[in-house]
């Protein structure tokens, strides 16, 4: 499976990531995560994170932004998991 870099996305990500990019809540990440079968420091590799930011996503203590929740977002649909997440209220008109 492809896991795409955060640098890779800054150059190449669509206008579709760019206009509506969601917001990941814990549990989503969790599940993603697991879906993957992948453990946490697993996932902050393929991330190019920490591990320690994995779980405080996951905990519910900070939320992806950024190019952090475009990357989560390619990684689950290229992985065809099925997930549901709220849009950026931010990037509201």
């Amino acid at each position: 499976m492809t896991i795409y870099t955060k640098s890779c996305i800054i150059r190449h990500v669509s206008n579709q990531y760019k206009t509506n990019r969601p917001q990941w809540g814990s549990q989503d990440i969790r599940a993603l995560r697991r879906h993957l079968g992948l453990t946490q420091h697993e996932m902050a590799d393929k991330l190019g994170t920490r591990q320690q930011t994995i779980s405080e996503w996951e905990k519910g203590r900070y939320q992806p932004r950024g190019a952090s929740a475009t990357l989560l977002s390619m990684v689950a649909e290229r992985a065809k998991f099925k997930y549901q997440v709220t849009p950026d209220k931010s990037k509201a008109s």
